[in-house]
């Protein structure tokens, strides 16, 4: 599918549009045919919320596309047919990527290896190895480039790896790693959902972990304490369906709680990165690990059936994440009518998404 350079400015501009997430976005595009009919509806929406609404300032798409530009990076949509496949079927998947390097790394089996950042040395070897064997195997290494595992993994995995960061394309984060972000947009990878010149912030890097375990067939945590953001792409890895994989350690020492914790769970124990790769080599979308159930399915709106008033819909909605599911049981209406008003409030800046398609009042 080729798009219209309209029709893309439009999407970029629908996408940066206050409150317009993964999956209004989507829902937004079904319901309005295209994103420049979006722009236009989204002011009515919310008139109905009892609000007004002002899409993106298009002086600021144009700035946003001009850095990209001249950053040497490109924009990848998901509809794209680069679009990396696995990503694509997450409910939350990106609409928008921009990205620099060899995208074909993409199109081949991924393994994302995530780990502490405060990595012991023996760590850091072994998640080096690995993705080394990993990379002789055939298999594309994904990491978020932060100290520690991901940097030994994106470093034995050269050229064969996949850094997704929480910046913008042109921002180098940690900055201790500007030299291998540059090798990896380089000689591999290089993956933003966010836009250009934006800082790292907090809520970014949940974002992107959801982007590398989005993008493999399985997660493999190499060292990890009990609340770290390793254990949160591990999660998100198993919500999808994929596999979640660790290394065991000492429980001595409490970097490794978080693996051993995993393997608790149902994580597979994997003592080598042929281990890796015979697990993953026979995936077929159906995983042996149980950390973690996937989500609820989308639904459609439809004109006819989107009657749902937000206000009643909103009544259900607490602090407490709620599957969607649950909201059309308890609302007695349709399933399109309740994201339909699901999607009014997201507009009103009043709902919060959560992984397994699951939502709450934005507090």
């Amino acid at each position: 599918m080729t798009l219209s350079q309209g029709e893309a400015f439009a999407r970029i501009r629908l996408l940066r549009s206050p409150n317009i997430g993964p999956v209004t976005f989507r829902q937004l595009l079904g319901r309005f045919g295209n994103a420049a009919n979006a722009l236009e509806g989204l002011p009515d929406l919310g008139k109905r919320g009892g609000r007004s609404y002002r899409p993106a300032n298009r002086a600021r798409i144009e700035d946003e596309i001009a850095a990209t530009i001249q950053a040497g990076a490109k924009y990848l949509f998901h509809d794209s047919p680069d679009y990396p496949a696995l990503l694509r079927e997450l409910e939350s998947a990106p609409p928008i990527l921009t990205w620099r390097g060899d995208l074909s790394l993409a199109q081949k089996p991924c393994v994302a290896m995530v780990g502490a950042r405060n990595a012991s040395a023996a760590a850091i070897k072994l998640s080096r190895e690995f993705a080394r064997g990993l990379a002789d195997e055939g298999f594309t290494i994904v990491s978020g480039l932060a100290r520690g595992i991901d940097g030994a993994a994106h470093a034995g995995a050269m050229p064969s790896t996949i850094g997704v960061i929480a910046s913008g394309i042109d921002i180098a984060y940690p900055p201790q790693h500007a030299d291998l972000q540059e090798q990896i947009a380089s000689e591999g990878l290089l993956l933003a959902e966010q836009p250009p010149g934006t800082e790292p912030r907090g809520s970014h890097f949940p974002s992107r972990n959801r982007i590398i375990a989005g993008l493999a067939a399985g997660t493999l945590v190499v060292e990890a304490a009990l609340k770290s953001g390793s254990l949160i792409t591990a999660r998100l890895a198993g919500e999808a369906g994929r596999e979640v994989m660790a290394i065991p350690g000492s429980p001595l020492d409490a970097r490794s709680t978080g693996c051993n914790s995993l393997i608790r769970e149902g994580a597979v124990l994997v003592q080598s990165a042929q281990d890796v790769a015979e697990l993953l080599s026979s995936f077929e979308g159906f995983a042996r690990s149980r950390v973690k159930e996937a989500g609820t399915a989308e639904y459609v709106i439809d004109d006819e059936l989107a009657a749902a008033e937000p206000a009643d819909v909103g009544k259900l909605l607490s602090n407490a994440p709620v599957a969607v599911d649950e909201l059309v049981r308890q609302s007695g209406t349709s399933a399109a009518s309740v994201q339909m008003a699901l999607l009014e409030l997201e507009i009103m800046g009043e709902l919060q998404r959560h992984a397994g398609g699951r939502v709450s009042v934005n507090s």
